[in-house]
């Protein structure tokens, strides 16, 4: 799970202990979190857009998904007029903090390793969420 640390970093998720994980906009990130995510799988906390990009800890999914509410608010920026209540569009899951990494690990360090040759982030980039496999977040982790 990607995000912009001057938004939301591993840091805020910390001090919180557990928060959504709203303004997904992306509809394959949206059908992964909404038909895949469940309670207790664990995800990678990856900073985008940043001075390190990279994984940087790791969340705990503590609530499958539900409507994302920010959908519906006209003053948000992640607004969707298409959006209703009835057949909301957005939805996003709760995550809890498990570990912060010592450090961030680079993409290039990431782009070294052949077991994560095939991680999907390389194909699809722009895409907030996607999946790993258990070789894939086992490998970054044992890089943490």
């Amino acid at each position: 799970m990607k995000s912009e640390p001057d938004v939301f970093s591993i840091d805020n998720l910390k001090k919180k202990k557990r928060w959504y994980w709203d303004g997904v906009r992306g509809y394959q990130a949206r059908n992964y979190m909404r038909d895949d995510m469940r309670v207790g799988d664990l995800v990678i906390f990856y900073h985008s857009n940043a001075t390190t990009i990279g994984p940087s800890g790791v969340a705990r999914i503590v609530r499958t998904s539900y409507p994302d509410h920010t959908q519906f608010d006209p003053r948000s920026p992640y607004f969707d007029a298409k959006a209703t209540k009835d057949v909301p569009r957005w939805f996003m899951v709760d995550v809890a903090f498990v570990k912060k990494f010592s450090r961030t690990i680079t993409r290039e360090e990431l782009k070294k390793v052949s077991a994560l040759k095939g991680l999907m982030l390389w194909i699809h980039s722009r895409l907030s969420i996607t999946p790993l496999t258990e070789i894939e977040f086992k490998t970054i982790l044992s890089l943490a």
